[in-house]
């Protein structure tokens, strides 16, 4: 019997409860989760990450609903999905995704994968990268030396 893939893809950098809510709530819908990190020279839609690609490769690598991550292709994003063969491709609920153009643009390429959008983790203020980095220059700006 063949695995039902899960594929989860995102940029990581600075990792949070977000991201561990996301990959959580994505490997409950199948049998391995495959994450693709997003290399450095991809990230377009949001400020550069501040830890490189492999660091943030490593710390997702180490996560617990996490059997496989492997860096993004260097141009086409659907390299490692063709490679996979997901049942099920899951988006954060705040990643800048089409959720119709991608459903199309994975018909084209005769990938049947199913698109899940992951809701928003609610349980906490501290759940986007750039809360964190704005918490923490709060934090040093005012002279106090603890972020919590």
């Amino acid at each position: 019997m063949t695995a039902r893939r899960v594929v989860a893809t995102g940029t990581f950098d600075i990792l949070h409860p977000g991201h561990v809510y996301y990959l959580t709530e994505s490997r409950k819908l199948g049998d391995e989760l495959w994450v693709i990190v997003a290399r450095d020279e991809n990230v377009k839609h949001k400020p550069r990450p501040i830890l490189p690609e492999a660091q943030r490769l490593a710390m997702v690598s180490a996560l617990r609903p996490v059997d496989h991550a492997i860096l993004g292709d260097h141009t086409d994003m659907f390299c490692p999905i063709d490679d996979i063969r997901p049942a099920v491709i899951t988006i954060g609920f705040n990643q800048y995704f089409d959720e119709e153009k991608l459903k199309g643009q994975l018909a084209e390429r005769n990938l049947p994968a199913e698109v899940v959008r992951i809701g928003k983790y609610e349980d906490g203020d501290l759940a986007s990268s750039r809360m964190i980095v704005q918490r923490i220059v709060e934090a040093r700006g005012s002279g106090d030396q603890r972020i919590g």
